[in-house]
Formats: C-alpha cells, structure tokens, sequence
C-alpha cells in the first residue's frame, strides 16, 4: 500500500484541485484520474491495476463523480470500489453509499424507514402505471417528476395532471414521482447542509425566482441564521446516517406548515455555493477527517 490519496473524477474541477491542495497541505500526496481508467488485474495480488501506482494500493479513495455510462460501465466502476473497500481502503463515499444516492428511489425509502419526514414519492416503471398514480394521486395536489439518476435540477418538471407526463423514452420507461411542496415566494428558497464525518461543514439557503432552487439552474446562495441552523444540522446528520454517507450535501425544504423535509441525500456534492457563505474550508475539513482516519498516529503520516 502506498502513501497516496486516490482522488476520483471525470473532470479537474474547482473542488478536485481544492481536495489536492488540502491534502498537500497535510503533507500527503493525492494522484486525480477518472475511475473509468482503473481495472481488475488478476496480475496483482490486489486484483487492481491502478495507473501511475505499479499494482500498488492507494492508502484512500475520495469520489468526487463516477461520470455517465452503459449499465455494464457503470456496474464495472462501482465494482472497483467495492473492490477497494474489501481490500480495507477507506473509500468516501462508498459504493454502497453513491447506490444509495444516486438511485433516488432507494434514498427516499431509506429515508423514510428511518422515520425522516421526507414528501410522498412513488417509483415505477412505465407509463401506464406513472398515469395510474397521477390520477390517484393528483387530488391532493401536483406531483414533480425527476429523473431517477438525474443531477443539478436537470429534467425536472411538474406534473399537473396525467397529460404531462412524458413519453416512456424521455424517461428510460421509470417514473419517479414526488408531491410537490408548495412554498412562499418569490423568491422561493430551500436548503443545503453539507455533512462530513459526523458533523455539520456548514449550511445555505438556495433562492431562486422559480421553484427550483439549484445553483447550477442559477439559484443564489445565502447564509442561515438563528434557531434554524439547529433545526437543520439534526435532519441532515440524521439522513446523512440513515444513508451511511462520509461526507454528503443534504437537501432540505420546507413545508407550508413550517415544518422541514428532506428531499435528496448527494454523496457526490459540489460545494462552490456553501463556500461562498461559510467561514470554514470545506475542502479541508473533508481532506482532515479523512487524513486522520488512514494516518491516525503523526508518526504515520508521510513527510511533507
């Protein structure tokens, strides 16, 4: 096993390049790629060929995006991180943990196994029974389709009745439906809390003109304050757990009676909003806890 952080990317983005400054930092040497370019190699005596690193082992992975593929791709790469994780790697977020994530489906129903107030959701596949729903359904008021895998509001929309409801290739034949939470605005807001390793990094509130708040859709980022914070640190560590996230951006709304609902648990979260609004580096927070779960004694540590 080596000394090196293994930092897991499609892209060389801003939190990629924080994470590697951080670590350096520590003292400890990181190598970024893709996971797609890291194989099984019955070679080594890991069964893992990771590039730049001879058969050796990373002595942690930190996952920053599995990136877009066919089934068979994506099963592969999640492979290689339950590889690492049998082997004894630390990994954040784990395998089990981006599933669990990523399949919107299976969150919600963590979620509410867990007894966290989240909105109504209803998954299945095909047409005919995503129409079933909504005119079940719609009486109690407008539903919200979202992409089963989807990211930064990308493909969402409000579902009003039977008729919008798209055609079964938009959507890859599964309909993931949720009850829309109607909130004053504008500006409409809901909230992010971004947990690592048990604790809060910090908190903001998302405002946008329109109902969906995404930073990436354009929302602005605000600080929380006052009673809150404490209301909204507890939902979030307590998704963030029934999920089983290292580190996670939790998504949080608030209901028309004042009460709050976790909608989304991200365990691939950017965070270039909540450091705009917050005192402490989230970058390094991430890379300390880490770095103090592999080398926990200073004498194991790598020289710097």
């Amino acid at each position: 096993m080596t000394d090196v952080i293994l930092i897991l990317s499609d892209r060389p983005d801003g939190q990629v390049k924080q994470l590697s400054s951080s670590f350096h930092k520590l003292g400890i040497k990181t190598l970024s790629m893709h996971l797609a370019d890291i194989g099984f190699d019955s070679r080594y005596p890991s069964g893992i060929a990771v590039p730049g690193l001879e058969g050796a082992l990373p002595a942690a992975v930190v996952v920053r995006s599995v990136s877009s593929g066919t089934f068979e791709a994506i099963t592969r790469r999640l492979g290689i991180l339950h590889a690492f994780a049998h082997l004894g790697i630390p990994v954040w977020n784990s395998a089990k943990a981006i599933e669990r994530c990523v399949d919107k489906s299976t969150t919600t129903f963590l979620l509410a196994q867990a007894g966290l107030p989240t909105p109504e959701t209803f998954a299945v596949e095909n047409l005919q029974n995503a129409r079933a729903i909504v005119e079940r359904e719609i009486g109690k008021g407008s539903l919200v389709l979202k992409p089963l895998f989807g990211s930064q509001g990308r493909g969402i929309r409000l579902i009003n009745g039977p008729e919008d409801l798209p055609v079964t290739e938009e959507v890859d034949d599964v309909y993931y439906l949720q009850r829309f939470v109607a909130r004053a605005g504008p500006p409409f807001r809901d909230y992010r809390v971004f947990t690592s390793n048990g604790e809060v990094l910090g908190q903001m509130a998302r405002c946008a003109d329109g109902w969906i708040t995404n930073i990436a859709k354009g929302a602005k980022a605000e600080a929380v304050t006052g009673p809150l914070q404490v209301k909204l640190e507890a939902l979030a560590l307590a998704a963030s757990k029934a999920i089983g996230t290292d580190f996670a951006g939790i998504d949080i709304i608030p209901a028309a009676d004042g009460g709050l609902l976790v909608l989304e648990v991200n365990s691939m979260p950017a965070w270039s909003g909540l450091q705009s609004v917050v005192p402490v580096r989230v970058a390094d927070c991430i890379a300390g806890a880490l770095a103090a779960r592999v080398f926990p004694h200073l004498g194991e540590r790598p020289a710097a």
